[in-house]
């Protein structure tokens, strides 16, 4: 993150998951997030891009339009709507993939993320 803590009320505020942990760490801080349905599920830690390897790559991600993270929704057509009315920016709006729908929305913090939900199959064997 180029901004951990803009990265914070992005990542709370705005997209609506809960602080795990922020513990001070010299200038930066050890900052994971969770899901506020399932809080003791997976986090995702917010780090700080100051290697001088992360900058470029992240840059290179970015103008190539790929996504540094992919998260799982029920419905991308209503979470794109949602987000869009809290003023996020998306890159991709929802777009059927076949077995999945898309959407890709830039974190203000230097990354792409991408939203998916995955279709029902019809059919059987």
């Amino acid at each position: 993150m180029d901004d951990q803590r803009k990265a914070l009320r992005f990542y709370t505020e705005t997209l609506g998951f809960r602080v795990k942990h922020d513990i001070p760490m010299g200038e930066h801080a050890w900052i994971t997030v969770v899901s506020a349905e399932a809080p003791e599920g997976t986090e995702l830690l917010l780090e700080p891009d100051g290697h001088p390897a992360v900058r470029p790559f992240k840059t290179a991600l970015m103008e190539d339009g790929i996504p540094s993270a992919s998260f799982a929704v029920d419905d991308v057509k209503a979470e794109h709507e949602r987000l869009v009315a809290r003023g996020v920016r998306f890159v991709q709006p929802p777009t059927d993939l076949g077995t999945v729908i898309t959407a890709v929305f830039d974190d203000t913090c230097g990354s792409l993320i991408q939203i998916t939900e995955e279709k029902q199959q019809q059919g059987g064997t």
